[in-house]
């Protein structure tokens, strides 16, 4: 079996021989661009974790691991644009490096590009799998309308804002522990509880980073401290402290949340200091542990040796264990 570590050097060793392009190489080089610029390889290392399950023979599943991460940053990509990011992975945004057409058009050439990296599989599985990642490229469209949609609304609720993160986030997450499995040989019934594994680990991880936001260490973190705070995002915790905050509380959150002209610290610090005195992280902390619990659950269940299964479990208690 296969080590996280190993398998994240064997993509990155993967995606460094594969130069995309021909003429125009205008059209190509953002890609590559994006591509070398890093990042986990969180995505396609499962795509191979989940292959391992169930093969020694994981070269078969490397082309479409590619292909999921080449999809993985197209979406970032486009989320750029529509975030008005300048900084993506410590490097200036596609878009602001060059501009916002050649990121739109080089972004539909990365999703082209994935599929092609599908073609090439080998597999009884084809039509299950493409069919996977079909289906969850149009999800993760979907969560991100969801997200637009919510910037407009006061109030979005916690299985509103669950299903969105669910299908931003998590179902890529899924999805790619589902492709690995096929690929690997897996019956339906493994490769579906993969599946469900991957989602509620997802959702712990996205919960994770709401909480890294407000408590997290800028410099772990990577980004300043606060910024879903700054600019009222509709987070788990903030849909959370407006369900149970009552009276004075209440009436203090509403003022900070509809100010225009507080200072940025004064208002994270105030916004802060109303979630924990309300037990906010500790809430939030306590639907990740569920999440993580019912993922092991699944993962307990897949028919494979428990020792082939180790990888995945730390792997996973990475993942959700990033803030105390």
């Amino acid at each position: 079996m296969f080590t996280f570590t190993e398998l994240q050097e064997k993509i990155n060793d993967s995606i460094s021989n594969e130069k995309i392009g021909r003429e125009p190489f205008s059209l190509y080089d953002p890609i590559n661009y994006t591509l070398e610029s890093g990042g986990k390889r969180i995505r396609p290392v499962l795509v191979l974790m989940a292959c391992n399950l169930f093969s020694d023979n994981i070269e078969k599943a490397t082309k479409p691991a590619i292909g999921l991460e080449i999809f993985h940053n197209f979406t970032l990509l486009h989320d750029d644009i529509m975030d008005h990011a300048d900084i993506r992975r410590g490097n200036p945004t596609v878009h602001k490096k060059w501009n916002e057409n050649t990121a739109i058009l080089s972004g539909d050439a990365m999703f082209i590009k994935a599929y092609e990296y599908f073609l090439g599989c080998e597999s009884p599985n084809f039509r299950d799998i493409l069919k996977v990642f079909n289906n969850t490229a149009l999800e993760v469209c979907e969560g991100q309308q969801y997200d637009m949609e919510f910037e407009n609304r006061s109030n979005v609720t916690e299985q509103e804002y669950l299903r969105m993160i669910e299908l931003k986030t998590s179902v890529l997450l899924a999805a790619a522990l589902k492709i690995g499995a096929l690929l690997g040989g897996a019956d339906k019934s493994d490769a579906n509880l993969l599946y469900e594994f991957g989602r509620n680990i997802g959702l712990g991880f996205q919960l994770q980073d709401d909480l890294l936001d407000v408590y997290g260490d800028a410099a772990v973190f990577g980004k300043q401290i606060g910024g879903d705070i700054v600019a009222n995002k509709k987070t788990f915790m903030l849909i959370k402290v407006r369900e149970l905050a009552k009276g004075k509380d209440k009436n203090r959150l509403n003022d900070l949340l509809l100010s225009k002209d507080l200072g940025r610290d004064i208002k994270v610090d105030a916004v802060t200091e109303i979630y924990n005195r309300l037990n906010i992280r500790k809430i939030v902390q306590n639907r990740i542990k569920e999440l993580n619990h019912k993922a092991l659950d699944y993962l307990n269940r897949v028919s494979v040796d428990e020792y082939k299964k180790s990888e995945l479990k730390k792997l996973a208690e990475k993942l959700i264990k990033r803030i105390n």
